[in-house]
């Protein structure tokens, strides 16, 4: 048995998305929420379809009908959810012999700072509902998360020590142990681990997600910060140095892109909100892209187009995603073709 965890730029049946309700945390901006979660379906149901997760159908249906969308790349299921982050409890797909083989972490609200009891049963449910057709679904008994994940398609992991050595998810497994499974499980046999690297306001320790991402041709899109007066600038350029340090498996440098640094943004009680141009989602021929009504979302835009060339670029306005301290990658998770029936 050989085990392949494709890379996200690789072909795709659908993204999976949880639309968010009135009875989780979103209730006080949940028209705005609403609107962001209405152009990232419009958006990629323009080049695949839509799993959409909801307590709510009918709510949902009728926000869908106010687009000009392809319905039929639309599939509702009405299941219940504490929350929206599709990324950390969807499904992990690997490649088994080049079949695709789903599998199901375990997902404890990141370290048991958030209600994930609903959340945690989706992949199961999803699956008993037939959405996944035949492919099979292996229950794993590691806590992990799919923002904490990057795939090269070719062997290559990158991940981070905070999140995936803090003693909120796994404490009676060390570096070595988390590594050998990752390896047998994923078939990442080089394992690439940030020790630098944050964003406050973030709840998920330090998901690899909003701070570099692995791209086509050995090349890394990463979240720069050249502000010497933000707080994040000493963890943030050490990142970018130990990243110019990594190889890639043939023993090269990876080619490094920085994003630009978003102007600080705040909640309403003056808390720092994590945004971040690191987490964009990639689907077929396009890359959705965090923005947040910034002077530098043009450029980051620009950025993510020289790591992929070939592909529309489109802008998604975020800025609501974060007051609940996440972005566009956190909301969705791939679905790889094949998958569905």
């Amino acid at each position: 048995m050989t085990r392949r965890f494709p890379a996200e730029w690789e072909a795709q049946d659908a993204v999976l998305l949880a639309w968010p309700h009135a009875d989780s945390d979103w209730q006080p901006i949940l028209a705005a929420v609403d609107g962001v979660y209405l152009e990232v379906v419009t958006a990629v149901t323009r080049f695949e379809r839509c799993l959409i997760v909801t307590p709510e159908p009918d709510r949902v249906k009728s926000l869908l009908s106010t687009r000009p969308l392809d319905q039929a790349r639309i599939s509702l299921y009405e299941l219940p959810s504490n929350d929206t982050w599709a990324r950390d409890f969807g499904p992990v797909t690997v490649l088994e012999d080049h079949q695709p083989h789903l599998l199901d972490f375990g997902f404890n609200g990141w370290g048991l700072k958030f209600a994930s009891d609903r959340d945690n049963q989706i992949t199961r449910r999803l699956q008993e509902a037939g959405a996944f057709g035949t492919t099979p679904r292996e229950v794993i008994g590691l806590i992990m998360e799919g923002g904490s994940l990057e795939s090269d398609g070719a062997g290559t992991l990158l991940t981070t020590s905070e999140c995936l050595l803090n003693a909120n998810r796994n404490p009676h497994l060390d570096r070595a142990t988390i590594a050998a499974q990752l390896r047998d499980l994923l078939g990442c046999d080089h394992q690439l681990w940030l020790e630098n690297g944050y964003l406050a306001g973030d709840d998920t320790d330090s998901h690899i997600d909003t701070l570099a991402r692995l791209c086509p041709g050995d090349t890394i899109l990463y979240q720069a910060c050249d502000d010497p007066q933000d707080e994040h600038y000493p963890a943030l350029a050490r990142m970018a140095e130990e990243l110019a340090a990594f190889r890639t498996r043939q023993g090269d440098a990876f080619h490094c892109i920085p994003l630009p640094w978003p102007q600080a943004k705040h909640d309403d009680e003056g808390q720092r909100l994590p945004a971040t141009y690191a987490n964009f989602l990639i689907i077929n021929d396009a890359v959705l892209v965090p923005i947040y009504a910034d002077p530098r979302d043009g450029i980051a835009l620009a950025q993510v187009q020289t790591a992929f060339p070939d592909r529309e670029i489109i802008g998604i306005d975020c800025t609501p995603l974060i007051d609940q301290h996440g972005s566009l990658h956190c909301i969705t998770m791939q679905i790889p073709k094949g998958v569905l029936p």
